[in-house]
């Protein structure tokens, strides 16, 4: 895709790109029906559902930086859509290194401030601390092995097909991506919960053979400038990350409080997530990718110039939030159709007030970071898909609280 093509992509073509890239969002129903009926299995342990949207969020926050990084990569022609091409060795290792650290990193963040909101807020004893701390970092390792590969198919399939990588990457891959985490931390909370000492020594031999890894490739790749600028970088937006996650959690604890009867919330929850963030990643990343072109100068006041992609990315969120709300409810057995103009109402709602706040956020962390000479897509879809998360939380609580009892 060139840059000419970049400029002048349609309405049209972006709601329809976009609306193709977001309809996987579908899939992380079957996140939510994992997670919904995981729920009735596992112990009554406060954390476990606290701990889940972290989980999702900085899984996202590393894979939107991946992802950011891979497509603004190929656009620049600094990777080549062939993960055998020399020149795309050179540049995708580095890369490549850069995100197992930083996922090694963000797990042992997110680990710390979690077990200090589990003190703090939730009264947890030093061995739930310590299954808190393991569950974090095998869940975070073993997704890092299932994901990876898939985002590179995604972003390299998508641009050889001539679509925009950077509207089809990160929504496609996110929702994978929501599935497999599920997978492995619902995988890792039954070892942890369920097999007793053995459990907690699998979860140690995981978690030491991550952190070997990880040091192995940080002592390789110490000298590379492009690696030690991504994890100098990065490294800020991850802890600052790990406390707005864990307040997500915090909110998430007092929708179930809520709503505690209504599994259709929970069913819903990951899709929305995950298309919020894909409505963020589209916005932000293709906003990078034009101030990388030089197809947009970096002023507040050049958001006129994208307005296609925030349209177009925004009708394609509305009509999956109404996918999303009606198969949610179509799973119920009888079908209420009143109940379900209802809840598609309460979607719509809250993808308002979502996308809203993200067209603010994902531009102007565009804007300010290109002017501050800093990588954006090192921030733009970590901040975004966090803040995503967040936003969407509080979106759906606060509706939820003026309609409790739909």
């Amino acid at each position: 895709m060139d840059t000419q093509s970049v400029k002048q992509l349609s309405l049209a073509k972006t709601s329809g790109q976009s609306f193709l890239a977001l309809l996987t969002g579908v899939g992380d129903i079957a996140a939510g029906l994992i997670i919904a009926t995981y729920l009735n299995i596992f112990p009554s342990e406060p954390w476990i559902i606290a701990l889940y949207p972290g989980v999702l969020s900085m899984r996202g926050v590393i894979g939107g930086l991946f992802s950011g990084r891979l497509t603004t990569g190929l656009h620049l022609g600094t990777i080549k859509a062939n993960l055998f091409a020399g020149e795309s060795k050179k540049g995708l290792r580095p890369l490549l290194g850069s995100i197992v650290v930083l996922t090694f990193e963000s797990s042992i963040f997110l680990a710390f401030v979690a077990l200090l909101f589990g003190i703090l807020f939730l009264g947890i004893d030093i061995f739930s601390g310590l299954t808190i701390f393991g569950t974090l970092v095998a869940t975070m390792g073993l997704s890092l092995l299932a994901i990876s590969p898939v985002t590179l198919v995604v972003a390299f399939s998508s641009f050889r097909k001539g679509l925009d990588p950077d509207i089809i990457a990160y929504p496609i891959v996110s929702t994978i991506a929501d599935i497999l985490v599920t997978l492995c931390y619902v995988l890792v909370l039954s070892v942890s919960l369920f097999m007793g000492l053995l459990g907690q020594f699998i979860l140690l031999i995981i978690c030491i053979v991550f952190a070997g890894f990880a040091l192995s490739i940080t002592y390789k790749y110490a000298r590379n400038v492009e690696f030690a600028r991504t994890i100098k970088e990065a490294i800020y937006t991850i802890v600052a990350v790990a406390f707005i996650v864990n307040f997500t959690g915090s909110v998430l604890s007092r929708i179930s409080e809520v709503v505690s009867f209504k599994s259709e919330v929970y069913v819903v929850y990951p899709a929305l997530l995950n298309t919020i963030g894909g409505f963020g990643a589209i916005v932000g990343s293709t906003a990078t990718t034009k101030l990388a072109l030089g197809t947009i100068n970096s002023s507040f006041r050049a958001i006129r110039n994208h307005k296609n992609q925030i349209i177009g990315a925004w009708a394609a969120s509305a009509a999956m939030f109404t996918i999303i709300g009606a198969i949610s409810l179509l799973l119920r057995v009888p079908i209420d159709f009143f109940s379900t103009m209802q809840f598609i109402g309460i979607l719509l709602t809250t993808n308002v007030l979502a996308t809203v706040s993200m067209v603010f956020i994902s531009f102007n962390v565009a804007i300010l970071t290109f002017k501050k000479g800093l990588d954006p897509d090192n921030f733009v879809i970590p901040i975004e898909s966090s803040l995503a998360d967040t936003m969407t939380t509080i979106a759906l609580f606060v509706v939820l609280s003026l309609i409790v009892g739909f």
